[in-house]
Order: structure tokens, then sequence, then C-alpha cells
């Protein structure tokens, strides 16, 4: 069964959490290496392989006198830029004794919510592959904001796995999959091998726990399994700390928890607007326009907007609401939000005499909107 799931794949996508690579004095370089002649078997087995690694912040927080988590952003910074190099160094050397090449890629959500730097991040990425290099990714946390951070690295790697249109991606935990109820509380719960649907049911067996070295809970990584399936792409959550791990699930052993694809497949520009350009307000619209989007599959147009929340310019993603304020969609809009004070409720004809000017006769275009399912 599982050969047959993982028989298309050429390009993967692997993400290796802190409580993989890290332990409490810091990293385990032993562990790390451990991890490199797997993803080195990989590819010489042929596949092409993108790392998301997270270990920066873990590597360098002792060098501070840190235990645990870091408590604030800028702790968490300096342990990044203490550790990032300490890692990067210990994956360098791991991946040359192998004879392979690595490349440092620094993320931040702006990168990537921004069009025209998510292409540029994916042409860097695609030529180091061409190249037979090795990307090693992880969020830029010596600069990350709030308001900019991807939160942790398992959304991060959902969106690389977009980003370079992987066909697998595969997380690596210090657990060994999903379980129906949580194995630490429940010592009869179950692994559940194999997940058709992530729904309802699902999320709530994730819970949210997280570790005292990693911001992520097996509810970030069901999340993150959720992003890419709806990409089409089919996910796994396995044991990092497995011995030969990769070459083991490759091989067809049943580890881990495999999430299959979506039947319906999101466009890789619906799924950018979807899940990786951050929304900056709301719009509300009443049941006319609603059932036009919904069931009919049309543009959004003035006349069908009752109300405005939050602000944002034109070209950002808005969530688009009813009028009780449940979101059923995501878009990216065409006019700013002073422009579209002028003209909601109104009709497309009356949009230049209104303002002035028209860019388009769409609020949103049915090209850039995302209905929820």
């Amino acid at each position: 069964m599982r050969k047959n799931l993982l028989a298309h794949v050429r390009r993967i996508v692997v993400k290796v959490g802190s409580g993989v690579i890290s332990g409490p004095d810091g990293l385990d370089e032993a562990m790390l290496a451990a991890l490199t002649r797997d993803l080195a078997e990989l590819i010489r087995r042929g596949y092409e392989v993108v790392l998301v690694s997270s270990g920066a912040v873990a590597a360098g927080k002792g060098a501070l006198g840190i235990a645990g988590r870091p408590a604030t952003i800028p702790l968490k910074q300096a342990a990044a830029a203490i550790g990032q190099s300490r890692m990067m160094r210990a994956y360098k050397e791991a991946f040359g004794q192998a004879g392979h090449t690595v490349a440092q890629v620094l993320l931040t959500r702006d990168d990537l919510a921004n069009r025209r730097r998510y292409l540029n991040a994916r042409n860097t990425l695609m030529t180091l592959l061409d190249f037979k290099v090795v990307p090693i990714i992880n969020e830029n946390d010596t600069v990350v904001v709030e308001e900019i951070r991807f939160g942790d690295n398992d959304n991060l790697s959902a969106m690389v796995t977009n980003l370079v249109e992987a066909n697998l991606l595969v997380i690596l935990s210090d657990v060994d999959g999903l379980f129906d109820r949580d194995p630490k509380r429940h010592p009869d719960a179950q692994l559940i091998p194999l997940v058709e649907r992530i729904d309802a049911e699902i999320e709530a067996a994730a819970g949210d726990t997280g570790t005292d070295l990693g911001t992520g809970g097996m509810a970030t990584k069901i999340k993150a399994a959720k992003r890419a399936t709806l990409f089409g792409v089919g996910t796994a959550i396995v044991n990092g700390r497995l011995p030969g791990v990769l070459p083991r699930f490759f091989d067809g052993e049943e580890l881990g928890t495999y999430f299959l694809a979506a039947r319906d497949r999101m466009a890789a520009k619906k799924h950018w607007i979807a899940f990786t350009k951050k929304p900056r307000g709301k719009l509300l619209l009443d049941d006319g326009a609603k059932r036009a989007l919904v069931e009919r599959g049309k543009s959004l147009l003035p006349s069908g907007i009752q109300g405005v929340e939050g602000g944002f310019d034109r070209g950002d993603a808005v969530r688009i609401c009813d009028l009780a304020g449940e979101e059923f969609a995501i878009g990216v809009i065409n006019y700013s939000l002073a422009e579209l004070l002028q003209i909601m409720g109104k009709k497309t004809s009356e949009i230049e005499g209104v303002l002035g000017y028209k860019y388009y006769d769409e609020v949103i275009h049915r090209d850039n909107l995302v209905i929820k399912k």
C-alpha cells in the first residue's frame, strides 16, 4: 500500500523538528548526522530533497544560559542568531561527508505573502535543486516579529511544499505519528496509520501539545498536513528518531501516519491565497452575493458588499464573511479600504463615476477567490 502511494514521488520536502535533532543541552549532532545519512540515501536513490529544519534556537539558547523555550521574541532572536550558524555548520559537515553541498535559505512570512518575492524564492530553490544542492530552510528568527512570523516550521514546511511543487511532505517528529488519543495520557492509545480526509474528528485527536524546544505540537502538524493535502500532496508524520527512518519509510514500511492527498487539488495560486497570503481585513456580504460566489462561481461585485472591517490596500488578501460574520471565503482585493468604502453597495457601472477611475469591474475576481469547504 505505502509503496504504491509513494511510486510517483520525486521531489520531497522533509521537515525536522527541534525534538528530533535537539536535546536539553542543545543540538544533538549525532542525531543530525544520522538524519543527514538518511537524506543522502534518498538523494542517492534519485529523489530531490528540500529540508525545512528547526533547531537554531535550541542550538543557541545554551550560550545565553536559557533553559526551556525562550519567553520572548527578542530572546528567541538572540538564540537563533547564535544557533543558526552552529546548526548550518553541522549540516554542512555532515552532508559534505556524503559529497553534497548545502544552501541556507531563511524566510519570513512576508517573503512568501508577497507574490513577487514568493516567485523569487521559488526560482532560487528550483535553481539550487537543478545544481543538486540541498536547500536547508528555516524561519528567519533573527529578524522576525509577531506580525510576520510563520509561528512554526510545520506551517512553513506546508508553504514550501507548495512553493517548490513537491510530491510529498514528510514531517519528522519525536512521536510515532497521529494517535486516536494522547498517548502520553492514555497508554492504550492506537496509532492511526492512514487518514483519508482531515476532518473535525482528526483535528480533535491531534490536541494541542508542544514541547519546551519546539513551537508546534501535533495540532500544528495536522494543519500543515491539511494544507499540503489540499495542494494534492500526500503527507506523512513519522518518528524522526527511529534508526534509518527515511529509507525504511520509502521502502514501504508502515511507519507513522500517512495522509492521502485531497481528490480535488487546489491550484497553486489559489493555495497561495488561501494559506500563505495573510488576510488584512474583512468584507461582509449579503445573502445574494454569497450565493453568487459559493453556488455559481461568480466574482465579487461591489453591490453585494454590506460592511467592511479592518484595514487593507489594493492587492491584499481579505476574509469574506456573511452578515453574521461567518467566514466562508478569502480573496485578493482590487480596491483599497478608502476606495471600497465609497463604492460598496453600488453597481459596477457606477464605480468610475464615484472614484473618477476604475481598476476592475470586480472587487475580487473569481480567479483570485478561494471558497472554504
